[in-house]
């Protein structure tokens, strides 16, 4: 499978950039990563280990075996439809599971596309992959079925818990991937040169529309000045256009994600935040139609905004000036969501001071966005329950079976 991504990653490009609007570039580096999943995976077919231990009595041997769950629906999301579909699919086919995928409505086209040139390219048993299309109402069908032992969700925090409820009905597994209000914690000594475009990639890529984008961004005063200045600038020189033709940043996925980033940027300004550059759609005849939305940073801010608490998911930067890490650590806590989060520091104490206190599943150290598949990728609170990639990933598409060996005479 990772090689027909391979021989098709333009197509497959294409598509993803045209129904998601990312630019090109990224999208062709979300089909990488949609086929590093798939090689990755594929390495553990000899890695799966069970354990052996002593019996109580001593003719009796006690085998613990990995086997397969049974059938996994995969509910993906619109952002990353190829990736995190490969995501799951990986680790659900090599641990000897069938899957049923349903991709988002909002953006279909890319995994139809990939499931059609599988079939194609691969002789598969019948049955081992599957895919079904529509609204969440097709979700739930999946949720609610019986044959149904395992449900990988990643979306909206509101449906995540909806898909456990439902789930709860036949005490089917469920693997929940939700949102997150990722914070960037500047520290007074961190490199800008590092700091700044780590931040603005962090914020910007795929329009904002990453669960671990850098939501919120929070500045020791001291730096406050010039890193705001810094990031503005960078900002304004991002290049909003069309995604198949270089650009930096493509139109918004829909008009109700254009919606809800606007009524943000409006309900921060009646809280009182000043806009310095952006705040609505660019300017010129190119963006009169469509989803467009200027890249925004919003200054004077408080952390009661709203802004600083619910999730935006578009191209909208917040900066507060923070005192001390106890505080920057305080603010970054208070929040429902622990999915990611940012530190840009040279000072080890503080490095680690930071790791052990956040109450967040994934930390970027002076770094941009980006997790490796073969680390972890999991939230605390409410971005989710279970976890994806890795090793740790991979055996929650498995479950244990316990089998008795008494050999010796009855």
């Amino acid at each position: 499978m990772a090689d027909v991504i391979a021989r098709n990653r333009d197509l497959l490009a294409r598509l993803i950039s045209q129904e998601v609007g990312k630019p090109l570039a990224q999208a062709e580096g979300e089909v990488a990563f949609a086929e590093g999943f798939l090689r990755y995976n594929a390495e553990w077919d000899r890695r799966l280990e069970g354990e052996i231990l002593p019996g109580d009595a001593p003719d009796e041997t006690i085998h613990l075996l990995r086997v397969p769950l049974g059938v996994v629906a995969a509910i993906c999301p619109w952002n990353f439809p190829l990736a995190v579909l490969c995501r799951k699919l990986g680790p659900a086919l090599v641990t000897g599971n069938t899957i049923v995928i349903k991709p988002s409505e909002i953006s279909p086209l890319s995994t139809i596309a990939f499931v059609e040139l599988v079939h194609q390219h691969l002789d598969l048993p019948p049955g081992v992959i599957n895919l079904v299309t529509g609204d969440g109402a097709v979700g739930q069908m999946l949720v609610d079925d019986p044959l149904t032992s395992l449900v990988s969700f990643t979306g909206h925090r509101d449906t995540g818990k909806s898909v456990m409820a439902r789930a709860s009905a036949n005490l089917t597994r469920v693997s929940l991937e939700l949102g997150g209000k990722a914070p960037a914690i500047v520290w007074k000594d961190a490199d800008l040169d590092v700091a700044v475009p780590a931040i603005v990639a962090a914020r910007h890529t795929n329009c904002g529309q990453v669960c671990t984008a850098a939501e919120r961004v929070l500045v020791h005063r001291d730096l406050l000045g010039p890193f705001t200045e810094r990031y503005v600038a960078a900002a304004r020189a991002l290049k909003v256009g069309d995604p198949l033709e270089g650009s930096d940043l493509g139109p918004l996925v829909s008009a109700a994600q254009f919606a809800k980033t606007s009524a943000a940027v409006a309900l921060a300004r009646r809280e009182g935040a000043t806009v310095l550059t952006g705040g609505g759609r660019p300017e010129g005849a190119a963006f009169k139609a469509g989803y467009w939305f200027a890249p925004t940073v919003l200054g004077n801010v408080s952390p009661a905004m709203s802004v600083m608490i619910e999730e935006t998911f578009g191209p909208v930067t917040p900066i507060l000036g923070i005192d001390s890490i106890e505080q920057a650590l305080e603010i970054a806590n208070a929040s429902r969501y622990g999915l990611s989060a940012y530190l840009f520091s040279r000072d080890y104490p503080t490095v680690m001071k930071t790791v052990n206190e956040l109450e967040f599943g994934e930390i970027y150290i002076n770094r941009t966005l980006g997790e490796s598949i073969h680390a972890h990728h999991a939230g605390y609170k409410e971005s989710g329950i279970g976890g994806e990639d890795g090793k740790w990933g991979l055996l929650r598409y498995t479950q244990v079976k316990t089998a008795y060996h008494r050999y010796g005479a009855s």
